[in-house]
């Protein structure tokens, strides 16, 4: 029994040291990633219906909430919820992981670049609004996947992919989804639309962080420690951060299966032409169709994101954000060369 317990305390102290060694950004890239992964998983089948009414699938829209998650639990059963969630999650891990971390990094770096700014919301605005555009440059591809692979419904009998166009062959997976779109596009078919996700994501995330850290310096002292109050600070930031921007994320979604759709919008060019254009053939509303369904997924995901974040800061020994930062501009002085030798005291150097 003695020695079990032994065992247990080496391994503790092998753990410890590892992330002891880690450098603090290292830290916050594994935080985020989990985070993200996490709540994606659990948001997924929200996410799947959400797409399927962004993308103006009509044997969908017209069912509505309850009738859509019925008939894709009859065709699909309940893998049908998690369609194109494996790329999700391959693109949400990345994506979230340099989304924290890069947010980190530029508060970091503003701040020893302008000593100068102030370290209220609007530095998380700046900081955060960088960080999403970063990340999305870097995982956007994924992104795509993940859509074209939620736009197919497969019919269990017929093994069909309803609303396809002429010739358009099955997505079997996310590596045939990236073979199939490089071949008829290339690189530019692969960033399909990542122009309304930049124009998106730069006002979305640093909404998103400037509602979040705004809205804590309103909460007394003695609770903002509180996961609660984190994770009701949180999802209220989503969900103001996601109304403003939310008529750019459905014209992202159709314009990245226009080439799978049938329908005239799939001769839409541009960001702005594809925005006028289902203005005027489907209607305003459509710019804000889906929003009920993302305002139940952001609630869930942005507060199982922030808790998940949290902990796994505090298990993997990420100092605060104050100390954070000391931390890193210390490491970063003591790693930078000494352009001239340290010189001795005047009266130390002469005879």
């Amino acid at each position: 029994m003695g020695e079990k317990i032994d065992e247990r305390e080496k391994k503790g102290l092998v753990l410890n040291g590892l992330i002891g060694e880690m450098p603090v950004f290292a830290k916050e890239l594994v935080a985020g990633g989990l985070a993200g992964g996490f709540a994606k998983t659990v948001v997924a089948p929200l996410e799947r219906v959400k797409i399927l009414f962004q993308t103006r699938r009509n044997e969908f829209h017209s069912l509505g909430l309850l009738g859509s998650f019925t008939k894709i639990a009859k065709t699909e059963g309940l893998l049908g919820f998690y369609r194109g969630n494996g790329a999700s999650v391959v693109r949400i891990v990345p994506y979230a992981a340099l989304h924290y971390m890069a947010y980190e990094e530029y508060r970091r770096w503003i701040i020893l670049g302008f000593p100068d700014v102030g370290r209220g919301p609007v530095l998380d605005l700046v900081a955060g609004s960088f960080a999403g555009g970063t990340a999305v440059l870097f995982t956007y591809p994924l992104d795509l996947v993940r859509t074209k692979l939620a736009y197919q419904v497969v019919e269990p009998l017929k093994r069909s992919v309803e609303g396809l166009a002429m010739g358009e062959s099955v997505y079997k997976g996310i590596r045939d989804c990236f073979s199939k779109t490089y071949k008829e596009a290339g690189v530019r078919g692969l960033y399909r639309g990542a122009a309304p996700s930049l124009y998106g994501i730069f006002p979305y995330a640093g909404l998103k962080f400037y509602f979040y850290e705004e809205m804590k310096t309103h909460v007394p002292e003695n609770h903002k420690k509180d996961i609660t109050v984190k994770l009701v600070c949180g999802s209220i930031a989503g969900l103001l951060g996601q109304t403003f921007t939310y008529p750019i994320d459905v014209v992202r979604r159709q314009m990245q299966v226009q080439r799978l759709s049938t329908s005239k919008s799939s001769e839409m060019r541009g960001t702005m032409a594809t925005l006028v254009m289902i203005a005027q053939t489907q209607g305003w509303k459509q710019l804000f169709s889906g929003l009920s369904i993302n305002y139940l997924k952001v609630v869930p995901s942005v507060a199982i994101g922030f808790t998940v974040y949290d902990v796994m800061k505090a298990f993997l020994q990420v100092p605060p954000r104050d100390e954070s930062f000391v931390e890193v501009a210390t490491n970063r002085r003591n790693n930078q060369p000494t352009s001239l030798p340290s010189s001795q005291p005047l009266s130390q150097t002469q005879p």
